[in-house]
């Protein structure tokens, strides 16, 4: 496309979006759009056809669509992390959004008034962003060896449709209290498109389907996720050498056994540090307290009083107070948290020859408890779970003791 050809193009846009927002699509002409850019009507049609054509290429030329989905495919071969790609896609989209509100508002109060044609530029442009976002999820999903709930196409529509109904609501509204700030809204929107519908296996997917309330639901030992002392004890050291907080927070889910939400949660108040004992309180699902343990499988983490949470909550000069930290200083997310777990399994992997995820760490720490002789009711006291949904555990705990006892009897001939 020339120059001339190409800035011509982008004068009947520019005006067209000027008018559209003026005005609506629905009463604004062709005629009008080619006065305002300064061309003969004849040009508008021969670069777009009809206004359904050009109303499509202002969706395009918003950067929603094309751009940000082409960067998209770009980095599902050049990242493993699909919770922040998938964040930054959403605020790349919500932004893109932000810079035509007006736009945005007069397509949803008139879109009820569209001729047909117009309708179908709509739909061929949240089309096309599906496609980007289903491909990007595809891939990623036969790169992780990932499960999910619904098709790639499906769970691209769900993720596109919710920012589309986030941008309506901030656009059309004011003084709603549905979430805190942009950001608020992309780490639950990212932490519940994850953790509701990606698996990394069918095991896990099946305990999903039965227990819908919890992470991880056991339905037999063959289900129970945990890892190996050795990866447990590569992904602390992994931890220990990127920083004092990726070591608290590694040291936390293998000591303590919480889940990302209760790291999240944490607050500096809510952890005790004495000679003899420390633990952290607990405030998500009730309240209870948890003891974080110096021994992880077998090696020491230190003592009570001076370990991986207790050393980074030391080094710590702020008066923020939360237990831990984003980048920015301030309380860290869910997100930040997987983010963060990202990095300490980098070029590990499980037995079955997949990374280690995060939601592995509660089923390591109860299987251990249990196999270091905490009763099953005490267990579900401590992370509280039903005893129901722990029975599994038991039955794991006493494969890996029988299988511990044989190794010791055969190292005693």
């Amino acid at each position: 496309m020339s120059a001339q050809r190409s800035l011509t193009r982008q004068r009947l846009i520019n005006a067209a979006i000027e008018l559209f927002t003026a005005q609506g699509v629905t009463e604004t002409t062709t005629r009008q759009i080619a006065e305002l850019a300064e061309v003969n009507e004849v040009t508008l049609f021969r670069h777009f056809g009809n206004k359904h054509g050009l109303l499509l290429a202002v969706l395009e030329d918003s950067g929603m669509f094309t751009q940000l989905g082409e960067s998209l495919i770009q980095q599902a071969n050049q990242t493993s992390n699909i919770a922040q790609t998938l964040k930054d896609y959403a605020n790349a989209c919500l932004q893109a959004l932000e810079r035509v509100p007006d736009f945005v508002r007069s397509v949803v109060g008139e879109a009820g008034q569209y001729p047909a044609e117009n309708r179908q530029a709509l739909g061929q442009g949240i089309t096309e962003a599906n496609r980007y976002v289903a491909e990007y999820l595809a891939t990623v999903i036969h790169q992780g060896h990932l499960r999910t709930l619904l098709p790639a196409e499906k769970l691209a529509s769900l993720l596109n449709g919710m920012l589309l109904g986030y941008a309506v609501i901030e656009f059309t509204s004011e003084f709603h209290e549905l979430w805190e700030s942009r950001d608020d809204f992309l780490d639950n929107l990212v932490e519940l498109f994850l953790h509701g519908a990606v698996f990394q296996s069918e095991a896990q997917l099946e305990a999903m389907t039965a227990y819908p309330g919890e992470a991880i639901a056991p339905l037999g030992s063959e289900s129970i996720a945990d890892l190996p002392a050795p990866l447990v004890h590569a992904i602390l050291q992994q931890a220990k050498k990127r920083g004092l907080q990726e070591y608290a927070i590694a040291y936390v889910l293998f000591a303590a056994g919480l889940s990302v939400s209760e790291i999240s949660a944490l607050q500096r108040s809510q952890q005790f540090s004495a000679t003899q004992q420390h633990w952290l309180q607990v405030l998500r699902n009730g309240v209870r307290q948890v003891p974080v343990n110096q021994w992880i499988l077998g090696q020491r983490y230190g003592s009570y009083t001076r370990n991986p949470l207790t050393h980074w909550l030391k080094s710590r000069k702020d008066a923020q107070s939360a237990l831990f930290l984003s980048a920015t200083g301030e309380p860290i997310s869910e997100v930040e948290v997987r983010s963060q777990w990202q990095q300490m399994i980098e070029n590990l992997l499980t037995p079955e020859g997949h990374p280690p995820r995060i939601e592995q760490a509660q089923p390591t720490w109860c299987v251990e408890m249990l196999m270091r002789g905490l009763s099953l009711e005490d267990l579900s006291m401590l992370i509280g779970w039903d005893i129901t949904q722990l029975q599994a555990y038991v039955q794991r705990a006493k494969t890996k003791a029988a299988l511990e006892q044989a190794i010791r009897l055969d190292q005693k001939t």
